[in-house]
């Protein structure tokens, strides 16, 4: 009896992508940790929590558009366009050097992420057999993710032997090289139109895809604690005499990258729901950790638990909101998650820092509020599984 052979996702085009994301990833994760400082030298401490939230409002107003241009454009085109939007930020950053400009340059830089990551799911999506696609994406996020763990701690060491303006300039250069390996990509999408103004003109009925709610929610309520994190761990680390402001990152994206090796896998074996279940419980004990912990110690261990939550998370969302999209609307599927994603992120930061406002004491606090969201999600999870069963 001869087995027909598995398909070989771990091809030229698949590895292109993820490096791409890789570089895409390290060019804005770079930035995030001294952004903070750099904020207040200027003048602007007040507005730390809008160093996040002004970025993922923009991310998310544009995952409409994205998902319709992904759909109709290419997938490759929209790709492009987030990297683009990246390697301009870099060289003005240090051009509009007041808080005002800082400012509109985060919405603006929210534009990168509202393109390509919405781009490349479908891409990998389109290439990928469906059976393998917890795998695929698991693959694919741990290349992200690795972005995510250099990103900040080359950012930091730019900053330390060097200046801001390099940081901001090195953070260009990543994002050119993106951009230049996706020009060697084969577009996915079969039907292409050429753009025209009218593809520009967006219905309620194109923001979200209805199918995919249920991803999407549990998406919202996760992503909570990250735009938490990214706002007050600079300054949690600083306060423990953590000099590298971007080790936390790194520690808790080194992290993920180990359990995205099976935990991909195991979505695809095991189910969707299930995974996220055992995600979430990580994820609140992680959140509690950090919030409890006041030593190096204490933060390295959140950090890393914090990584196995998200990167158990992760691909089996990524995959859930696959299963359940409609083929041909696949882009607007995935713009509809990250939606969700940036407005969890957003309404974390913003909050965050409006609360904090510059007082180390009320960061445990806001850890343990994020804690309390996660658990709303699991709790989400489990009624949906109860009335699941009860159904069949």
């Amino acid at each position: 009896m001869i087995t027909k052979p598995s398909h070989p996702i771990y091809n030229i085009h698949f590895g292109l992508v993820c490096l791409s994301s890789l570089l895409f990833s390290a060019s804005f994760n770079m930035l995030i940790p001294e952004l903070p400082d750099y904020l207040s030298s200027m003048g602007g401490a007040e507005y730390k929590g809008l160093i996040i939230a002004l970025f993922t409002l923009t991310a998310g107003i544009s995952r409409p558009f994205s998902g319709r241009l992904t759909d109709t454009l290419g997938r490759v085109p929209v790709m492009a366009t987030g990297s683009i939007v990246c390697f301009i930020c870099g060289f003005l950053y240090p051009v509009l050097g007041t808080v005002s400009g800082f400012l509109f340059l985060r919405l603006l830089h929210g534009f990168s992420t509202g393109f390509k990551p919405t781009a490349t799911a479908a891409y990998v999506a389109d290439i990928i057999p469906r059976e393998r696609w917890g795998e695929a994406l698991g693959i694919h996020g741990l290349c992200f993710s690795t972005g995510m763990a250099i990103g900040p701690a080359i950012g930091s060491s730019i900053k330390l032997y060097s200046s801001m303006n390099m940081l901001f300039y090195a953070s260009s250069v990543f994002a050119l090289l993106s951009i230049l390996i996706l020009m060697n990509m084969k577009e996915t999408l079969k039907n292409k139109e050429r753009f025209r103004f009218s593809i520009l003109k967006i219905s309620r009925k194109d923001i979200i895809a209805v199918e995919v709610l249920p991803a999407a929610i549990v998406t919202f309520l996760s992503y909570v604690a990250y735009g938490a994190i990214l706002t007050l761990i600079p300054d949690w680390s600083e306060h423990m005499g953590i000099a590298n402001k971007g080790l936390f990152f790194m520690v808790y994206t080194i992290a993920s990258l180990v359990i995205r090796f099976v935990a991909g896998k195991a979505s695809d074996k095991y189910g969707r729901i299930h995974v996220i279940k055992i995600g979430l419980v990580l994820l609140f004990i992680s959140l509690f950790v950090i919030g409890y912990s006041e030593s190096f110690t204490g933060l390295m261990l959140g950090s890393t638990i914090y990584g196995v939550a998200t990167g158990i998370l992760s691909p089996a969302l990524n995959a859930w909101t696959v299963d359940m999209s409609h083929a041909d609307h696949r882009g607007k599927a995935m713009a509809t998650m990250y939606i969700a994603l940036e407005a969890g992120i957003g309404l974390g930061a913003l909050c965050a820092g409006w609360y904090y406002q510059d007082v180390i004491a009320k960061i445990p606090v806001i850890m343990y509020v994020t804690a309390g969201i996660t658990v709303l999600a699991l709790l989400y999870m489990l009624l949906r599984t109860k009335t699941e069963l009860k159904t069949e």
